[in-house]
Formats: C-alpha cells, structure tokens, sequence
C-alpha cells in the first residue's frame, strides 16, 4: 500500500506557482517577468486611522530576457527553489544556509550564482513581498537575538519553559515564535518592559525588576530582530498586554521605537503582524536629563549625522504628533544625546529603583 502524499502548504502552492509562470512564458515563447512590489518610503503610507505603515501597490519587472535583470531574476527562482525544497522536506533553516545551498558557479563559466549573502537574503525579502509570505512562514530562521525573563510560560517543541525559572540570563528568544513553534501557555504579567540594550536588560533582570513590578522584560539587543517584535506583538495581542518601550535618548532610539510601533519603510509589508500601534515609549526623553537631575557631562554632542536623522525623522508622517515634534527639536536644542547607561552616573541602581518606577507612578510616556 502505497503512502499517501503530503498535501502541499499554501505557501509551497505560491512557490510552484512562480515555476508555472516561467514554464507558461516558455511555452508562449515569452520573456519570463515577475513583479516585485518595491520595498521602499516612495511605496509607502501611513495609515492614520490603523497607526501603522502599510505598503503601496508600486511593483518593478523582473525579466529573465532583460540583460540588466537575468542575473537577479535566476537568483530569485534558485532562492524560491529552495524555499519549496523546505516546504515539502518540512524543514527549516538559516539565512546562512539558504546561500548555500543556492551558491555554485555557473556551468562553462567563472560566474557564481552569489559572491555574498548579502546578495541572497534581498532575494528572501523580495519573495516575502511577492508571496504574502514571511520569512517565518518560508521556514527561513535568523539567530537568536533575543531575550526574555518574567511570569510567562511557553511550549517550544513539546517542552516548558518558564521564563520566571531560568536564572537572570532569561530564555533566548527563537527567530520564529509564531503559534505552531512557540505557544504561550501562561502568562500572569501586567506589562511588557521592551528594552533596547542588552546591558540595561542585563541590569533589569538581575535586579528582579519582573518580579517587583509584575512584568516581562524583552531585549533585542538594538534594533529588535523580528522574532522579538512578532513575541512582543502576540503578547500585546494574545495577553491584552500593554507594550513599554525604552531606548536611548537619540535618533536612532526614536526610530527602534518607531519600528516597534509602526513597523518599518523596507518590510512595510509585515506591518499587519509586527506593528503595535498602542506601544508607549517610556524614555529615555530629551526632557529627563533636566527632569532626573543628569548633568550634561555625562551628554554626547550630536554629530552632523545625529542632526541630519532627527531632522529626516522629524519629517515622517508618524512623528508629526506635537509632542514628538517637541521631543525631538529639544534634543536638538540642547545639542546632546543620552544613553541609557549615563542613568549609572546617579547610582548603579537608578534605572530600576528610581527611574521606571516614577516613570510607571506618573504614567511618564509619549506615545
């Protein structure tokens, strides 16, 4: 009796199906083209009413016949190829491996399909936009990046893990944390602590800042990877959890929390399942150095690019809110930026004994 085969996924449906359009413009005598929706701000907008960036209908050809475009429209099949060698094999693996496996030189030629990786994962992110498909949903996964400690309890790959139970190093969270792979099975906390830096978030759990405040402490040690923004959105989502978000005080910490909030310009497309409208940023402000007593010694000058991104950031849709118009014209006034780590110069423990717990008490945020 033979074996009953596998039903294919959806998304190995929509893999094929870019093999049947080369295979149906062959047989037209046709040139090959896909459209790629182009990931970029001039394809963008943004969705008052949802609070987050949504992707524009703009799309570029990608020809097979085009000699500027043949390389990369090869590219792109050898990378769908894969991804469908994934589906049916029920696997998953790394950005790394996937250019790998689709590097070689081509035949009667010195020519490889890819120098770098940096040539291949654009390929993944073209799919992604082109499919409606995730990197998670393709069964492509990035390092861990993350962590996270706190009153929550998962199921991964059939074992539990209670993050209240692991120590301060907390559990590293997985790069794909949707329903199937990661399920959360209790959570008691009242609030999601989302930390920029790895070293504050060090700070926090050791000294048990979760267990005093009832909370989950999250890091993505910078700009938070996507397994750590799509963990944050289905605990803001499943949980009904409200989302803090602390970052430096600089350009650059702005727009990680723009991204936690509205999603990104280049991967707007994954807005629906990243983005957390509701996600309050808590510091550190342009108005808590004079606030919190730090002297300006402990300050960095912005610098020609600080300024330049600020002004950039000032211009984006989602921040002509007046009180972020305000926050970032007075880190411009003052001349200075602020890490988190210059709160260490009024105690070791300010952070987590005086700073976030005034901040929680006034309901100090900006959204």
């Amino acid at each position: 009796m033979t074996a009953k085969m596998k039903k294919p996924s959806p998304v190995e449906k929509k893999l094929v199906g870019l093999a049947d359009l080369v295979l149906q413009a062959a047989e037209r005598s046709k040139d090959p083209t896909i459209q790629i929706p182009i990931r970029a701000l001039s394809n963008v907008s943004f969705n008052e009413r949802k609070g987050m960036i949504e992707m524009g209908d703009k799309k570029q050809a990608r020809s097979f016949f085009n000699v500027g475009m043949a390389k990369k429209f090869m590219q792109t099949m050898l990378v769908a190829d894969a991804l469908a060698e994934l589906q049916r094999a029920e696997l998953t693996t790394s950005l790394r491996e996937i250019y790998y496996r689709t590097k070689h030189t081509i035949r009667n030629s010195h020519e490889n399909t890819f120098d770098t990786q940096d040539e291949s994962d654009p390929i993944i992110e073209d799919l992604e936009v082109s499919l409606a498909a995730l990197r998670e949903e393709l069964h492509v996964r990035a390092e861990n990046a993350g962590s996270i400690v706190g009153p929550v309890v998962f199921g991964d790959d059939g074992d539990r893990v209670d993050c209240s139970k692991l120590g301060k190093g907390g559990y590293s969270v997985p790069s794909i944390v949707e329903p199937e792979y990661l399920e959360i099975r209790r959570c008691t906390a009242d609030f999601v602590l989302l930390v920029e830096k790895g070293t504050q978030w060090n700070r926090l759990s050791e000294d048990k800042f979760w267990r005093r405040y009832n909370c989950i402490l999250l890091t993505g040690n910078g700009q938070p990877p996507r397994g750590v923004r799509r963990l944050a959105r289905r605990l803001h989502e499943e949980q009904r959890l409200p989302i803090y978000v602390l970052v430096d005080n600089d350009p650059w910490g702005y727009y990680i929390y723009s991204v936690v909030k509205q999603g990104s310009i280049n991967l707007a497309f994954e807005s629906q399942r990243m983005a957390i409208p509701k996600a309050k940023f808590i510091g550190l402000s342009s108005a808590d150095p004079e606030r919190y007593g730090l002297p300006r010694n402990v300050g960095i000058k912005l610098n020609d690019k600080d300024v330049a991104r600020a002004k950039e950031l000032m211009n984006y849709q989602w921040f002509k809110k007046p009180a972020w118009q305000a926050e970032i014209k007075r880190m411009l006034a003052s001349g200075l930026k602020y890490e988190l780590d210059a709160l260490a110069n009024k105690d070791f423990q300010y952070l987590t004994k005086q700073y976030l717990p005034r901040k929680l008490q006034e309901r100090d945020w900006l959204d």
